[in-house]
């Protein structure tokens, strides 16, 4: 399969330039409205799929998001990779400001967000013990040591729901359960890639010490704003450098690839036929193997 790289651009990251063949192309999800159009393009010859998770103009907030629409789009798109990026704020010493963290593991504390393509209708459990594919977080490894981008090679991910930021109280038990940064967009972006059998991996781009530090002021957006300039130019070159390094080859992920393999738990006499229409990218592999 030749990859297609898929591109989530957070908070600070709404386009992407030096592009070929780029166009904006709206993409119709049956789970409603996407973010934004999707920017179809060649970058050194790797296509690129990018689709800037607030909207041009950030225009929505983390609990806005239609996460499913999102990864449904990106699917359709013919994404076979998904790299995300996010603003974050840190809860470890060693992220200072600045510093890019490659998250292996997260923990979800988001509330009523729709983080699943199945339900009534069509149950499907997956497994999100590894919910970042090892070879995509290589190969970004890889990418920021060859762009002297400092980046942590592995980080647990807190996701909350904002758009607040945390209390003191808050942000101290969070380091207490050994959590290195915090945001809130992440969750169930990372849930519905494992579902749609997209490769995942997620960039955290610290931007903050959120308020635990006694050293450094309580987070606001305007200290935000200022370190994020930076890590967005830095995030434009580590996306340059997989245009130049990504296999063109669809890097294999197990964890990925085939994590509807087994999954789906309702019985085909059982299934209900809108849900199983609306599943047709998602699960599409899976489903058609089942009518073969």
């Amino acid at each position: 399969m030749d990859s297609v790289l898929g591109i989530v651009g957070g908070s600070g990251l709404y386009d992407l330039a030096g592009l070929d063949n780029a166009r904006w192309e709206y993409v119709e999800s049956p789970w409603g409205e996407p973010s934004d159009a999707i920017l179809f393009a060649d970058l050194h010859g790797l296509p690129i799929r990018f689709l800037p998770r607030h909207g041009r103009g950030h225009r929505l907030g983390p609990r806005d998001i239609n996460y499913r629409a999102n990864i449904d789009a990106l699917k359709r798109a013919g994404a076979t990779d998904l790299v995300s990026f996010s603003a974050c704020g840190s809860l470890a010493e060693q992220y200072p400001p600045g510093h890019f963290v490659l998250v292996d593991q997260f923990i979800d504390r988001t509330q009523g967000r729709q983080s699943s393509f199945f339900g009534a209708g069509c149950v499907a459990h997956v497994s999100m013990a590894d919910p970042v594919s090892p070879i995509l977080a290589e190969i970004l490894r890889t990418a920021a040591a060859d762009e002297a981008i400092q980046a942590a090679s592995t980080g647990t991910y807190l996701v909350i729901d904002g758009p607040q930021f945390s209390s003191r109280a808050e942000a101290r038990l969070y380091r207490a359960w050994g959590c290195d940064v915090i945001g809130m967009t992440n969750m169930p972006e990372a849930k519905l890639a494992r579902e749609a059998e997209l490769a995942y991996a997620t960039v955290a781009m610290v931007t903050d010490f959120d308020c635990w530090h006694d050293a450094h002021d309580a987070v606001d957006v305007a200290g935000v704003l200022a370190v994020m300039q930076d890590n967005t130019e830095k995030a434009r070159r580590l996306i340059e450098r997989l245009g130049r390094t990504f296999p063109r080859t669809h890097p294999a992920c197990p964890e990925a690839d085939h994590a509807l393999d087994g999954a789906i738990v309702t019985a085909q006499t059982h299934r209900d036929a809108d849900l199983m229409r609306k599943l047709d990218a998602v699960a599409g592999r899976v489903l058609g193997a089942e009518e073969d």
